[in-house]
């Protein structure tokens, strides 16, 4: 198993962020500053890798989209939607759907 040597990077934070570091450390919910900054990089991380994944998923959806067909104005979808909503009324309050 390789392991990497850790790095050191010196940051500047708002006084109110660290005083949450020094806080969770202080608790113990920490063991250090690095351990609450590697935490926050993990989750901050994960957030970047799920917003891209959604970001493909919306890109496919898309592509998907514009080769589905011919398209036609939201003015229009909406008044067929509405057509058929008002055939339903029309029809009684006991249809299944």
């Amino acid at each position: 198993m390789h392991t990497e040597k850790a790095g050191q990077v010196t940051i500047t934070l708002p006084p109110d962020l660290l005083a949450v570091i020094k806080s969770k450390v202080q608790s113990g919910v920490y063991g250090s500053a690095s351990d609450v900054i590697r935490e926050a990089m993990r989750l901050w991380t994960k957030q970047q890798e799920e917003h891209e994944l959604r970001l493909a998923l919306l890109r496919s959806r898309l592509q998907a989209s514009l080769k589905s067909g011919t398209p036609i104005s939201l003015d229009d979808a909406f008044n067929a939607i509405e057509h058929v909503h008002q055939q339903r009324m029309q029809s009684g309050p006991n249809e299944t759907v």
